[in-house]
């Protein structure tokens, strides 16, 4: 838009400006990205973020610490509460359309005393989450892409081939580049693509959900899959029930967050003080029906229970619905073939997930360092000059993600600790606007479209609460006893990093750090 956004006229006002990109210079901004993403482009970047299949890979362990029942019933308990985070968080989108969107929102919302601080907890939340998610896509989609491998070549009792911790390195670190390439180009590539993807998702996940079911040759009762109750803990090390019941329930902790990646692109979108919160809430409720439906024909599936985790079975006990899977079609037609597909339908899942994190991550990056935030952020917030992306911060995103996934090589529990980095930072900045949200006086409130009125107060402190459980439960150890290779090196990661950006607070950034900078010249009476 260049500079002549910052002297709209009135007739630019009633007949050329879009209603959020009005909002925007309100707030200080001027549309520097190019605003083109229709509604259904927003949903399906949204929907892409949050992915029916997302949770495949924590379905085997969940299962095994409490049982199906715990698992099933968990993921409705886990959808009841993330309505409340969902709504609190579409009004606030409403109000402020912003790419800075959470730690915007908490800048403004907490006043001027306390806005930089707490917009400043909230960023270094959101880029913690961001970047860290774009690892745990990588780790899904190299875990499925090894199992399409092992079956297709054979399997455990065929001479498969089953990569290295290597090789799965090399594919972790080809699903973050190239997904960084893809971001380089316009943001319409993307939004093409995750069209692309929330057919395939629908599609395929309907196609998973409907035929696994009918393959089985023989399929659970319900009473197994809503009433059975087991614990495992000659194999988790975990005796106490409601502590099995937790870490059963983290998966749909993990699978039902990233709805606020339509807020990072309200300065993308038109009428985005609309457009976002109907995107974030209409991929809550996709994923929540789709998600369900997923677990339940994976549960309902299940041939031998115990089989499932052998490391002599097919599938050498790696990935528990790959071994599901495979049971339905070798059972029924003698050969994986019908299985390798699914997997593949599972694997894109991925794929496109992490296309849309790391869009989303890099926002989080552009927003930060436009507002001064990030060290040597003049780098980080340039704008690629021809597709209008921060093509620097996409880059950025994808070097870290490599970096804090190269432990890989040595752990086994990598995957953990990288979801848990990822949810505790990315659902506790969801915490910090919702709870100013909660405390501000509602005089200070400019409401969006979508008004919550005097609903705001019981719907914000139950989402405050939940996301502090949500947190605390990933901070959790997740195999006992505690060793070096069973270490959920989460907690450890998180502290220090928080230690670090407190530190950095105390004792240089709340001298210069203010919040969102506005680029806007508003004093002539225009906005």
């Amino acid at each position: 838009m260049g500079s002549g956004v910052e002297h709209i006229s009135m007739d630019q006002k009633a007949f050329g400006i879009d209603s959020a990109e009005k909002r925007l210079n309100e707030l200080g901004y001027k549309q520097e990205l190019r605003r083109e993403m229709t509604f259904f482009k927003t949903l399906a970047i949204t929907f892409s973020s949050m992915a029916v299949f997302i949770g495949t890979p924590l379905y085997g362990p969940s299962l095994r610490y409490a049982g199906p029942a715990s698992l099933i019933w968990g993921w409705v308990v886990v959808t009841f509460f993330t309505w409340f985070v969902g709504i609190a968080m579409a009004e606030i989108c409403s109000s402020f359309p912003t790419t800075g969107s959470l730690y915007f929102w908490a800048a403004h919302l907490a006043g001027p005393k306390w806005g930089p601080f707490a917009s400043w907890c909230c960023a270094w939340l959101e880029t913690i989450g961001a970047v860290s998610g774009i690892g745990a896509q990588a780790y899904s989609g190299a875990q499925a892409l090894q199992m399409i491998i092992f079956l297709a070549t054979g399997n455990n009792k065929g001479g498969g081939y089953f990569a290295s911790r290597g090789v799965f390195l090399c594919m972790y670190m080809g699903f973050t580049i190239t997904w960084a390439v893809l971001n380089s180009f316009a943001l319409q590539v993307i939004a093409f693509l995750d069209i692309i993807s929330i057919w395939w998702q629908v599609i395929g996940g309907l196609a998973v959900i409907v035929v696994l079911p009918l393959v089985a040759q023989q399929t659970q009762s319900a009473s197994f899959v809503f009433t059975h109750f087991e614990t495992s803990p000659e194999a988790t090390g975990i005796s106490s029930k409601p502590y099995a019941v937790i870490l059963s329930v983290l998966l749909s902790n993990y699978c039902l967050y990233g709805y606020d990646t339509a807020a990072h692109l309200t300065e993308e979108t038109k009428g985005a003080d609309r457009t976002g919160p109907a995107a974030i809430l209409s991929s809550i409720g996709i994923i929540s029906v789709m998600g369900w439906a997923y677990y339940l024909a994976l549960t309902f599936s299940i041939q031998d229970f115990n089989y499932l985790y052998d490391v002599n079975n097919e599938t050498a006990g790696a990935l528990v619905p790959a071994q599901i899977i495979y049971d339905a079609f070798q059972g029924r037609y003698h050969n994986s073939t019908g299985a390798v597909v699914f997997l593949c339908i599972i694997w894109g899942s991925f794929f496109f997930c992490g296309l849309s994190v790391t869009a989303s991550a890099a926002r989080v990056v552009y927003a930060l360092s436009r507002d001064k935030g990030i060290p040597f952020s003049p780098i980080w917030r340039r704008i690629h000059p021809k597709y209008k992306v921060p093509t620097n911060a996409v880059w950025l995103c994808a070097t870290i993600s490599i970096i804090i996934g190269l432990p890989i090589l040595k752990l086994d529990v990598v995957f953990t600790a990288i979801i848990s980095i990822s949810t505790i930072g990315w659902v506790g900045g969801y915490a910090v606007p919702i709870f100013a949200r909660l405390v501000m006086a509602e005089k200070n409130f400019k409401p969006g479209p979508f008004y919550l009125g005097r609903a705001r107060r019981p719907i914000c402190l139950v989402a405050f609460l939940w996301i502090c459980y949500t947190c605390s439960a990933f901070l959790l150890p997740t195999l006992y006893p505690i060793q070096w290779k069973t270490f959920n090196y989460a907690p450890l990661a998180v502290g220090m990093f928080l230690t670090l950006i407190m530190l950095w607070w105390a004792f240089d950034a709340r001298k210069w750090f203010r919040g969102p900078v506005r680029n806007i010249d508003l004093r002539n009476g225009h906005n």
